[in-house]
């Protein structure tokens, strides 16, 4: 039975996060350089986005560039740059076709005008589409959302709006640039590496994670639909025992 196939469709998550992670490992053990492993990840980024749509995943994240991967060589930096802007303008009428609403998070005023430029018109143009929300983790890192997130509720305290008391887990996830759409079910990273590297830290707390070693510009819609069957197999119990999950699932 193709693993499809084998997915129940009522159990999907409504929020998959993807650490798209071996990109220049996949090129290098090719013998190229690194951006063309780059190149080759869009197709696993196409796929992968049109099968969740497919399924009916609501929300996909995509961690594409972090913070800290600015202090790579500047070459591929800017040759990642450059990737980005046509990749978007390019994948436009994809998402169009897929009913596929492009959102992005993290520090996008780091980034070349250009590539800002064709974020916001690719954001413009996908506004409407109500399929699945496709976020892309530009300049992003979870360290930087949630200091952000305090520093709005201290600024609010400090201008009398909020008391100290009224701090809770909803006003910091209500100040976070992830608030917007519901925390991941499952966390996948790909190339075999098992650390989160500073994504989502605060929206994972529950989340399932799923590690593979397929290197990225390998990852199929095959691979996708053996990290939701993995998923879909556990038993989620957020603090609980399985007993009272039983019940709950019994009175539900």
């Amino acid at each position: 039975m193709p693993y499809k196939d084998k997915i129940n469709k009522e159990k999907l998550p409504r929020h998959i996060a993807i650490i798209m992670d071996g990109n220049g490992r996949w090129a290098m053990s090719k013998g190229k350089f690194r951006i063309f492993g780059h190149k080759n990840g869009v197709k696993a980024v196409r796929e992968v986005s049109e099968a969740c749509a497919e399924m009916g995943v609501k929300n996909l994240t995509l961690y594409a560039f972090s913070t800290e991967n600015w202090s790579r060589p500047k070459a591929e930096v800017n040759a990642l740059m450059e990737l980005l802007v046509k990749t978007i303008s390019s994948e436009t009428k994809t998402l169009m076709k897929n009913d596929i609403r492009l959102n992005t998070i993290g520090n996008l005023k780091s980034l070349p005008i250009s590539c800002q430029k064709e974020l916001n018109e690719a954001m413009e143009k996908t506004a409407s589409n109500k399929r699945m929300n496709l976020i892309l983790a530009l300049s992003y890192s979870s360290k930087w959302d949630i200091i952000r997130s305090i520093k709005s509720i201290a600024q609010q305290v400090k201008n009398g709006k909020i008391d100290i008391e009224d701090i809770n887990e909803e006003m910091v996830t209500s100040e976070l640039s992830t608030h917007k759409w519901p925390h991941p079910e499952l966390l996948i990273r790909t190339s075999g590496e098992h650390r989160i590297s500073n994504f989502l830290l605060w929206e994972i707390a529950y989340s399932e994670f799923y590690f593979t070693t397929t290197l990225w510009p390998d990852f199929t819609k095959e691979d996708l639909y053996k990290a939701i069957i993995d998923y879909q197999q556990r038993e989620r119990r957020f603090g609980k025992t399985s007993e009272q999950i039983t019940t709950d699932e019994n009175y539900s």
